[in-house]
């Protein structure tokens, strides 16, 4: 309800200064909030996973000091009982080296295989087995000699290497901090020094008849500890820069050196197992192995301890990767961590306390005669073997002694000072910050982790030194990035150009002024390409922006009024060589560009879009960016303005240049999107974590929904979520994904750049091949060459982007017609080199080729498989013989491929819309039949009724791990029983139809009007170019890059010469005159026929005509430069500066006509407000604010009487309005005493009274586009010859396709035939047929070999994708806790800002820029 009152307010507000109040608010235009839920949830997720690291810790720790317990040789259990817990403890420490054994062995196979240095391997694997040696010697064989509170105690010196090499090599931020190595190093030391003296008060005081022989168990322990304190002596060297290229040069293979090292701890562990037992011991009888039934118990004992100890380890060090990743590095790791030892002493304390009281011993008056009565509870089968045990562990403590029992204390302070110096060594992991979903490696030095020492294993292996992340003692940032939005336009209607600009500028407001830090540490750009901009209007002749630019400026400012309640502040026109560009400054200060492409000047579609803005943002800005001295700068004094908040500052698209400088091409990004595309901020952020974490990533994609209304649209929903939820996190969890979309992709800009890449994507077209690879899919082909050059391509769950899909059966039809043999084309190129695709690049294994190569094969297969079913329906509802219904299920496909080889693509499509209709009854009645046919059968334990239920439960488990998408769930049925069209008729139609290579969707041009009087102009004047116009009329025009030509050469022939110059008067811009007509000059040429040189001179975009080889009459240019004198400063670039009108295009006036409204009354009173309100937006200023708008209202409305609502400003009245408004609020402001805001206020009524500015592109840039055009993006022009022989080409590969398509799908349907005719008595696979309720009916269900191959093949493949989409589900859910906790909170300032009238700059060496620079 507030809602609506706001709305209506606001509303009110707008009635009372026009009669036209109304306006679009589009969805999702309000701010984001920070939703309560969302904090909530991560707080619990927080806890949740600390409790976790606390409680897996606790039991993996206990577990092993149980095991240790009952396997020591003071233990009351059997020989035999003794041996089975030794093995159960050789078993947990060969666990975590078994699964990174299979970790690494797992990359190396579907990664990548390095070639190891042997000499650095060497190194690593001798250290890799004196630690295993030393954690073998601790565990198998000190630790069974001593007591529990010992083994529990003793741990902690682990910790000893790593305080000595940190106070060697002082790798403290800060000096003083040294003390904590030096501190744990003393503790450590003093802890061992207890540990000797407490044993000599055991022997000495004859506790338990301890021996003497155990100091040399402490000494064996002592050296056991310095060993394994081995294992973390990267954590160190990584942080001081010591063996850097060791260090780098093992991370290359690190994999195969875990698959080596893992194999030689394993060996190790048992080498010391049976040289202890078997030759020291002698205590090993192998016949004790052969356990019998009576040892039941022991066995369960034993297992139960070894998969508590291997699970909960392994589940700790998960679990403490999660915890770092989601940023509760204190809360969920440190903390619980360094609560483990104390934990499993406290909680020990408590289960004797509780349970003690069970023992008969427990009446005893005093511990020592307690602990001899334990002696005799052994004898009992009742008695608990692990409280017993424990408790005859700590009667062999001094609390057991006759004499003295004060020295237990002795033991207590040896455990406090152990784990106090565990504690100071490992203090720097309380100060660490990690980035959100910070890479493993880049928070933990090694992958393996230590068992047996969980906690401290975690502790000691987290890095020093986190790069890349911010922290408190350094403050080292994370990288800066820039990012390009990059919008393709073709054809958009009004509410899907709304979709894009509005989500365009909810990013603006996510990031703010470009001028102040974010935490993202992004700066952006938007830009959006505009294709087939232009139209040639009949009746003049004029070459004018079209209908659908029209709408663009219209979206444009109803989205800037919604987000600012005001008109556009900074507006700019600029004639280009490729059409025009208009330039805009968003709300917050960043910039947006628009491209207006002329078809006639530079290629159209959207492959040609893309190399356009990654040349111009990659290639043009990286060289200004790298070498600005060599940029020619002819107008300055545009590069500085108002900004919103009245700051003077460097225009954002020269600021943003300038960071570029500062930030290499690894952290330049391109998002790649769709006219229609609709997004959050969230989903930009998330893409670029992915590329700012993972330097290998070149790519990565979002999920993408489908949005529209009908059945089409319900068919692709469950396409795409089955897609996305699958396919795609298959391919990244095993591989690489093979296609990021072009509606919304984010691209690193060193893997655009790299070799292959960028250069190869510009090739033009010349064999059918290339036709269908290059233009027909041109986002996967892209991708292609991306993971052939070593890139790799990854898929986010939680970046969700929402675009139009075809809502007709045709345009479905026609865009599937395009995407099916694209990606076809470029997954057999991926295939084909394979091999070389595997060398370069990491992600992808020979494993991951097999996957795709199984996959393509049952794509190719798809065809037949849906014949088969479609039989298999027509023998389950009419009932006929399984040949038969072959015969008959083949009927439909072989006539709908003689109907698309014979009738026009329209008439194809009508006929297979209706023959999907009969499929659709016809699958409807099949999947009623199959559930009728178990329901007769008692029994769904059959191949097909396996199979429905499997999948059936699958997909409905994929769909609640996918809540926010759950509800796509009940789109299943529609793509059920439309699989027979999208899977059998749509491949055939996509074969046949091959060798047209149009776009196929958004042919239908609002401008055809406009287009059709192109024609006719053209037929007007030159006979002999309109029949070649209408001999080639049989393809659709804007697909025909011929015609693209002509019309283009003929639209430009009859425009005016380009402008030379900017218009710099700001006030004055209603009233510019285009310069004479060149209609006639450009009739007299269209008169002759077209050459060579006719056709390079009107390609070229250039200030100065040229002449042609029939003398047509220059044209001259009259221009007034600046001559050369000495005015080279500031005054040379005088707003008021006297210059004649320069040459423009005729389409230049309409559209600033379009933006010169904002001078208009109505507009004038509310920009005028919403800029006082943003210039003093901060607090204190409330009522000055509020104050000068009553007043420097009604001055606007005195000086304005009588003027209209819509009229727009004269230049004399602008100036006279501007000093009155200047004078009113000089005056009020100093009677308000607040005269230090009147440079602010001055500032935001000359803001509010700015026109748009017509500008000159400079020279350098111009020439950079002049060269581009003829480089790459000049019109192609297409002989008669080479269309034909492209047409027949494509045919012939056509041909080819269907020809291989049709005998493998044939082979596979005749196969199936010929079985199913032989019968299923002779060829069979005999199943033994159950009820639901798991008993054997006696019959046998008899299945044809193939079907059930098929079957089972299908099912794994299936499988395989749900296990991968289990484990990227997980990961996500990781992400977006983390991104969660460090989500944008939008607050008002309520600081002052400050007022003094030069802001430093600080990228630009040193210049300052003052309000008289203005």
């Amino acid at each position: 309800m507030e809602e609506l009152k706001n709305r209506g307010k606001n509303r009110e507000e707008r009635h009372k200064e026009r009669w036209d109040p109304f306006q679009l608010n589009p969805i999702g235009a309000e701010k984001e909030q920070k939703r309560r839920c969302f904090q909530l949830a991560q707080y619990l997720v927080a806890v949740i996973v600390g409790i976790a690291v606390l409680t897996s810790a606790v039991v993996a720790k206990g577990s092993l000091l149980v095991l240790s317990t009952l396997s020591s040789p003071k233990s009351m259990r059997s020989p035999k009982e003794k041996q089975f817990y030794m093995l159960m403890l050789v078993f947990c420490l060969v666990c975590p080296n078994f699964l990174v054994f299979i970790k690494s062995l797992w990359k190396c196979a579907f990664k990548s295989f390095v070639q190891p240095n042997l000499k650095t391997m060497s190194f690593i694997c001798a250290i890799e087995c004196l630690v295993s040696i030393g954690t073998s010697i601790l565990v198998l064989v000190v630790m069974p000699q001593f007591d529990v509170l010992t083994n529990l105690f003793i741990s902690g010196g682990v910790s000893i290497m790593s305080a000595l090499l940190q106070i060697t090599f002082q790798l403290q931020a800060e000096t003083w901090k040294i003390i904590f190595p030096i501190c744990s190093l003393i503790l450590t030391c003093a802890g061992y020094s207890l540990l000797g003296i407490d044993y000599y008060v055991r022997v000495s005081s004859f506790v338990d008849s301890q021996s003497a022989d155990c100091f040399i168990y402490v000494g064996i322990g002592i050296l056991a500890s310095l060993l394994v304190s081995l294992c973390w002596w990267e954590n160190p060297m990584q942080a001081t820069n010591r063996l850097q290229d060791t260090l780098s040069e093992l991370d290359g293979f690190r994999d195969f050196v875990f698959v080596i090292s893992s194999i030689l701890r394993i060996i190790v562990i048992g080498a010391v197992y049976l040289f202890h037992h078997v030759l020291i011991e002698n205590s090993i009888s192998w016949s004790d192995f052969n356990l019998k039934s009576e040892d039941w118990e022991l066995l369960q004992v034993g297992l139960v301890l070894f998969f508590l100890q291997a699970f909960c380890s392994a589940a700790c060090h998960w679990f403490g990767v999660v915890a770092c990743k989601i940023h509760a590095v204190r809360m969920s790791f440190a903390l619980p961590l360094c609560c483990t030892g104390p934990s499993v002493l406290l909680l020990g304390l408590i289960l004797f306390i509780t349970q003690a009281q069970k023992l008969d011993g427990a009446q005893r008056e005093s511990i020592t005669e307690f602990c001899e009565g334990l002696f005799f509870l052994s004898q009992k089968n009742t008695t608990p073997v692990i409280l017993v045990e424990l408790t005859r562990s700590m009667c062999r403590t001094s609390l057991n002694s006759y004499y003295l029992q004060w020295p237990f204390s002795m033991l207590a302070l040896e455990g406090v000072c152990m784990w106090s110096g565990v504690v100071t060594c490992t203090y720097y992991v309380w100060k660490i910050k990690v980035q959100r979903i910070e890479r493993t490696s880049q928070l933990f030095v090694r992958r393996l982790y230590e068992s047996a020492f969980i906690d401290l294993s975690l502790l000691l292996n987290t890095k020093m030194k986190v790069s890349r992340a911010r922290n408190q003692e350094s403050q080292d940032n994370i990288q800066n990035c820039v990012l390009y939005l990059c919008a393709t336009m073709w054809h958009e209607t009004y509410d899907e150009m709304l979709k894009i600009l509005t989500s365009m500028f909810r990013l603006d407001r996510y990031r703010g002024d470009p001028k102040e830090e974010h935490k993202d540490c992004f700066d952006f750009e938007c830009h959006i390409y505009v294709d087939d901009g232009f139209m040639t209007e009949k009746d003049t002749g004029k070459r004018l922006v079209n209908s659908y630019v029209n709408d663009l400026t219209q979206v444009v400012i109803e989205v800037y009024r919604v987000f600012t309640n005001k008109e556009p502040d900074d507006v700019s026109i600029v004639e280009t060589p490729y059409g025009g560009r208009l330039v805009f400054v968003m709300p917050e200060g960043n910039m947006l560009y628009i491209h207006l492409k002329d078809k006639g000047l530079i290629r159209n579609k959207k492959r040609w879009s893309q190399i356009m803005y990654m040349y111009y943002l990659l290639g043009w800005k990286g060289y200004i960016a790298k070498n600005p001295q060599t940029k020619r700068q002819n107008n300055l004094c545009r590069e500085s303005l108002i900004s919103l908040d009245g700051e003077i500052f460097l225009m954002p698209q020269y600021d943003n240049d300038n960071k570029r400088r500062l930030i290499s091409d690894d952290n330049v990004y391109i998002l790649a999107l769709d006219g229609d595309t609709d997004f959050q901020p969230k989903a930009v952020i998330l893409l670029v974590d992915r590329l700012r974490m993972y330097e290998n990533v070149g790519a990565a994609c979002g999920r993408i929904h489908p949005t529209g209304m009908g059945p089409m649209v319900w068919y692709q929903k469950f396409e795409y979520a089955v897609g996305h939820w699958l396919q795609k996190t298959a391919e990244h969890v095993f591989g690489s994904v093979l296609c990021s979309p072009g509606c919304f992709s984010l691209f690193r800009a060193s893997a655009l750049m790299d070799d292959n890449v960028l250069k190869r994507y510009t090739t033009t077209a010349t064999r059918a091949a290339e036709y269908v690879q290059y233009d027909q899919g041109e986002d996967r082909w892209l991708c292609t060459l991306l993971l052939q050059q070593g890139w790799r391509v990854e898929y986010n769950a939680a970046s969700d982007a929402y675009t139009n899909s075809p809502q007709e059966f045709k345009e479905f039809y026609n865009q599937r017609r395009r995407w099916g043999p694209s990606t076809l084309a470029n997954t057999l190129d991926l295939l084909h080199s394979g091999a070389e695709t595997v060398k370069r690049n990491s992600s992808i294994s020979r494993l991951y080729i097999f996957y795709q190569m199984f996959t393509v094969g049952s794509s190719i297969l798809g065809p037949a498989s849906v014949t088969l079913m479609v039989a298999g329906a027509f023998q389950f509802v009419f009932k006929i013989a399984g040949t038969l219904s072959i015969v008959i299920a083949s009927i439909p496909p072989v006539f709908y491929i003689i109907i698309c080889f014979i009738a026009k693509p329209n008439n194809q499509i009508t006929i297979a819309a209706i023959m999907s209709v009969l499929y659709a009854f016809l699958m409807t009645a099949s999947l009623f039949s199959i559930i009728g046919d178990m329901v007769v059968q008692g029994t769904f334990l059959t191949p097909t009724g396996v199979f429905l239920v499997s999948m059936t439960i699958m997909y409905l488990v994929t769909a609640i791990l996918h809540p926010e998408e759950f509800g796509m769930i009940i789109y299943g049925l529609m793509y059920f029983i439309c699989i027979p069209s999208g899977y059998l008729l749509l491949t055939i139609y996509s074969l046949v139809n091959m060798h047209i290579v149009t776009w196929g969707t958004r042919e239908s041009n609002k401008g055809g009007t406009e287009i059709k009087k192109n024609h006719n102009i053209l037929c007007d004047r030159n006979c002999r170019l309109c029949c070649w116009d209408m001999k080639l009329q049989i393809t659709q025009e804007t697909e025909n890059l011929m015609i693209q030509q002509i019309t283009g050469q003929t639209g430009h022939k009859a425009s005016p010469p380009p402008i030379t110059a900017v218009e710099t008067n700001q006030q004055a811009a209603s009233n510019v005159e285009p310069q004479a007509d060149t209609n006639k000059a450009a009739e007299q040429e269209g008169k002759k026929p077209l050459t060579d040189k006719d056709r390079r001179e009107l390609k070229v975009f250039d200030t100065i005509s040229k002449n042609t080889d029939d003398s047509v009459e220059k044209q001259s240019i009259s221009t007034s430069p600046s001559d050369d004198d000495d005015d080279d400063d500031d005054d040379e670039y005088d707003d008021k500066q006297d210059s004649e009108d320069l040459p423009i295009s005729e389409w230049v006036n309409p559209v600033k006509e379009e933006f010169l409204k904002k001078l208009n009354f109505a507009n004038l009173k509310r920009n005028l407000k919403e800029q006082i309100r943003y210039s003093l937006r901060n607090k204190n200023q409330e009522d000055v604010c509020e104050e000068l708008i009553l007043m420097l209202t009604d001055t606007l409305s005195g000086q304005l009487y009588g003027v209209g609502p819509e009229d727009v400003l004269t230049e004399s009245q602008l100036e006279e309005l501007q000093q009155e408004l200047t004078e009113q609020a000089r005056r009020t402001l100093k009677t308000s005493r607040m005269e230090r805001l009147e440079k602010k206020v001055k500032r935001a009524i000359e803001k509010t009274l700015t026109a748009p500015q017509v500008q000159k592109l400079e020279e350098d840039e111009h020439d950079f586009w002049r060269k581009l055009l003829e480089r790459y993006l000049k019109p192609i022009v297409d002989t008669k010859a080479h269309l034909e022989e492209v047409t027949r080409e494509l045919k012939s590969l056509r041909n080819k396709a269907v020809f291989l398509y049709f005998i493998v799908n044939v082979l596979w349907v005749v196969a199936t035939f010929f079985l199913q005719a032989i019968g299923n008595d002779v060829i069979s696979i005999k199943i033994p047929k159950y009820y639901s309720n798991g008993t054997l009916s006696g019959d046998n269900l008899k299945v044809e070999p193939l079907s059930l191959m098929f079957l089972f093949s299908f099912a794994i493949l299936l499988l395989v994708q749900f296990i991968a989409m289990l484990y990227h589900r997980v990961y996500t859910l990781i992400h977006v806790v983390s991104y969660r906790s460090t989500e944008k909170d939008y607050k008002s300032k309520d600081d002052d800002e400050d007022d003094d009238l030069t802001l430093e700059n600080h990228h630009t060496s040193g210049l300052s820029i003052t309000s008289d620079d203005l």
